[in-house]
């Protein structure tokens, strides 16, 4: 198996979302966050209600667009604000990231998806999604957009342990995942797969089993995501009450590196760690420094001498 040595431009030691995208396509691409007003099935009563613990409430958008506007004004808001960080020279990927990205009559997905894909340089999509909202129907859908544009449909596991999950109000099992993955891949759909490290009751074993599982599967990407405390969940009370404690960025930065040494060299690693909203934010306030802590990835890879593959 070829190794994904270290980026010569980047010096980066996995195959990271933002060197990937741009040997694709030619430039810089980045992603934009929409909301297209989805909900969920783990909060209108379909499968639960409140939704998972840890999840906030702007179902895990919150820097996505206002739903009350059109896609095209979210979009166009986002990309005005990008353009004056990076410059007007990008490509976009339209992303639906906030709640259940495919729980809609499928109808109302293709008049969505097609009116992000109409957007002026934007070169594929990204949907948000939890992998029991994929029906036969929808997948033939997907499955047929990922035949003119580049399409990743982003599966939320984030443990393939289903005590955890259970734990966690996900209600849905790692069996439930298998299955939403198959119906995609079948179709030739890309998959991106969330899982979240330092969840109450897991070990790092836990965390890097995770990680083998799906490093067994044909996975397009995947997003590692440290778990946070945000004010107003259920997870908060527990935290609150002290009935776990989270990972302190030494020992997440050791999981992380675990992970993506069993990790393919192939799968594109589009997130290490997640951007919390510091206003809602209870902990671990040390996530606020993302650079600090992919730095500290970095650095744990190269004192290891690994690089992401070398496991696998």
């Amino acid at each position: 198996m070829e190794i994904i040595l270290p980026d010569p431009e980047t010096g980066k030691r996995y195959n990271a979302q933002s060197a990937y995208l741009k040997k694709r396509f030619g430039k810089k691409t980045v992603k934009i966050s929409l909301n297209g007003g989805f909900t969920c099935p783990n909060r209108d009563g379909t499968k639960g209600i409140g939704g998972c613990s840890y999840c906030s409430e702007k179902g895990s958008g919150d820097f996505g667009g206002d739903p009350a506007e059109s896609i095209s004004k979210q979009f166009e808001d986002v990309r005005s604000r990008l353009e004056k960080k990076w410059g007007t020279d990008l490509l976009y990927i339209p992303y639906f990231q906030a709640n259940t990205g495919t729980y809609a009559p499928l109808e109302r997905l293709k008049n969505l998806y097609e009116e992000a894909l109409a957007q002026e340089n934007a070169v594929g999509l990204a949907v948000s999604t939890r992998p029991d909202c994929i029906s036969e129907e929808t997948a033939d859908y997907l499955g047929r957009l990922s035949e003119r544009t580049y399409l990743t449909v982003e599966l939320g596991l984030q443990t393939i342990h289903d005590r955890t999950a259970a734990r966690l109000n996900r209600c849905h099992t790692y069996r439930d995942f298998l299955h939403g993955y198959r119906l995609l891949r079948s179709r030739g759909v890309n998959v991106c797969v969330h899982i979240i490290n330092g969840l109450p009751g897991e070990t790092p074993k836990m965390m890097l089993e995770t990680a083998q599982a799906l490093a067994e599967l044909d996975i397009h990407g995947i997003k590692i995501h440290l778990l946070h405390i945000i004010r107003g969940t259920a997870l908060a009370e527990q935290y609150e009450r002290g009935e776990f404690s989270v990972l302190e960025p030494d020992e997440y930065v050791e999981t992380v590196c675990d992970q993506l040494e069993v990790l393919p060299p192939s799968v594109v690693i589009e997130r290490l760690t997640g951007d919390g909203d510091k206003s809602t934010l209870i902990a671990p306030l040390k996530s606020t420094n993302k650079k600090a802590i992919l730095n500290g990835i970095d650095k744990e890879l190269r004192r290891r001498g690994t690089v992401q593959g070398c496991r696998s």
